[in-house]
């Protein structure tokens, strides 16, 4: 009888030891969860800056379509959660225009494309190259 006794409190010990062990675990996926959410929040909110950028890119192709000589771009212009920047700069025929959003969150985006301009009613333009946050 006396040997049944001590077996009893072994078992108590082993239930904590597995209920620990089992709390450690759900915190450890709790943790992965709570991280993996924060990369996915990090990612939307980039990507709604580079669209923003890009709505400031095809506001300087629609100028550019309707005066090939327009240089003016445009400030802090509002869109969306965020504004855009557009600079444009190059000789006649042959632009650079840059693009530079920046969101409400804090996030920012660049675009940068080397144009060609052709003279016509309305203008057509070329996209030589695009580069995107460089």
């Amino acid at each position: 009888m006396l040997r049944n006794k001590t077996n009893k409190g072994s078992v108590i010990i082993l239930v904590v030891f597995a209920t620990a062990f089992l709390a450690v675990l759900v915190a450890g996926m709790l943790q992965l969860n709570t991280e993996e959410l924060q990369v996915m929040q990090n990612h939307v909110n980039a990507t709604k800056a580079v669209y923003v950028a890009k709505a400031g890119l095809n506001d300087a192709m629609y100028e550019l379509r309707n005066d090939s000589g327009w240089d003016a771009g445009f400030a802090n212009k509002n869109f969306g959660e965020g504004s855009y920047t557009v600079t444009v700069s190059g000789s006649a025929g042959s632009l650079t225009v840059v693009t530079d959003a920046v969101m409400s969150t804090g996030y920012n985006a660049s675009l940068s494309a080397d144009v060609t301009v052709s003279q016509g009613t309305p203008n057509i333009i070329r996209i030589d190259s695009l580069r995107i946050n460089e």
